[in-house]
């Protein structure tokens, strides 16, 4: 029997919406014959705002998905035939009984920098506060500029943007540009914001010397591993470039045992068949200590190896 409806489930973040929205269009148009419903489940990341991320330990854990782990129960019980995640937020060693059905043609990878007054990374004043929620940014944060003061910030992503304005502003955040662009905040030359009626700075970091979070701008939608009628129809909407780069980069953070909130930058394009990967890893128990670097690259379809290549690599 060809499959008639599927339940997608998905958080309920403002973002997490608009993604959700995005392909259930991309589905309406694959297979037409499909009804999509939506159903909104609240994960542990977005109940406990009240927590920084560094506090999760004793209600969950960060690394095995604070923002998945309840669409993966919902998933598991049959209340919904599939997740919609931002793949950065999903666990590179995926719970048994759960595949990554497809990614969507991935967004721009790049972070922003996003400030009252037009600034570079190397132009904000001395000691200046900077809000992150990623202990990759702020890694990298300190890595080049070890004078800049990081403070955590939580929240949606308008929310994180108004940390610049207000009456105790921080000098400057650091977004995704996937997620601005995605919510139509960000202008088309990516330069500024749009929010509540003022206009503040956006600068985008050049992903070369600011590595990207593994998965960051790809959405990803997750099964369950033996729903093949709803793998089939979700599959469809399968982007093999994007799939092939996240591959990489989520094998690497597997080999090395890292999680979401462990500070390693990866960065991968496609040139001329090739794969290429450059990797920035942090001592997570020494941050201030000098990242180790390093970058390789292998055929397209040879995903997998080229991540353990440069796990190798690190010695």
């Amino acid at each position: 029997m060809a499959l008639e409806k599927i339940i997608l489930g998905t958080r309920g973040s403002e973002l997490a919406l608009t993604q959700t929205t995005m392909v259930t269009a991309a589905l309406q148009t694959a297979q037409p014959h499909l009804r999509i419903e939506r159903q909104i489940i609240q994960t542990s990341g977005d109940k406990r705002q009240d927590l920084r991320f560094s506090e999760f330990a004793g209600v969950a854990q960060v690394d095995k998905g604070i923002f998945i782990k309840e669409l993966e129960i919902a998933l598991e019980n049959s209340q919904i035939d599939a997740a919609v995640h931002s793949l950065k937020d999903v666990p590179s060693d995926l719970a048994a009984g759960f595949t990554i059905a497809a990614v969507l043609s991935r967004a721009a990878i790049e972070d922003v920098l996003i400030t009252r007054d037009a600034h570079t990374l190397e132009d904000l004043p001395q000691g200046a506060r900077v809000g992150t929620s990623s202990v990759r940014r702020a890694a990298q944060l300190k890595f080049l500029r070890p004078d800049l003061e990081i403070v955590e910030v939580r929240g949606n992503v308008p929310t994180r943007v108004k940390k610049v304005l207000g009456e105790q502003p921080l000098d400057a955040v650091l977004l995704a540009a996937a997620g601005l662009v995605r919510l139509g905040l960000l202008n088309a030359n990516l330069s500024r914001i749009h929010i509540e009626g003022q206009t503040i700075h956006a600068l985008v970091l050049d992903p070369v010397t600011f590595l990207p979070a593994a998965g960051q701008g790809a959405i990803a939608i997750e099964c369950r591993a033996g729903d093949e009628a709803t793998i089939k129809a979700i599959r469809s909407l399968n982007h093999p470039e994007t799939e092939a780069r996240v591959t990489a980069e989520r094998e690497f953070l597997k080999i090395l045992g890292a999680g979401c909130q462990t500070p390693v930058g990866a960065h991968t394009w496609i040139k001329d068949g090739q794969l290429h990967m450059a990797v920035r890893v942090f001592n997570e128990d020494n941050l201030a200590a000098t990242p180790v670097e390093r970058e390789a690259s292998r055929p397209v379809h040879e995903a997998r190896e080229l991540a353990a290549d440069l796990a190798g690599m690190l010695g």
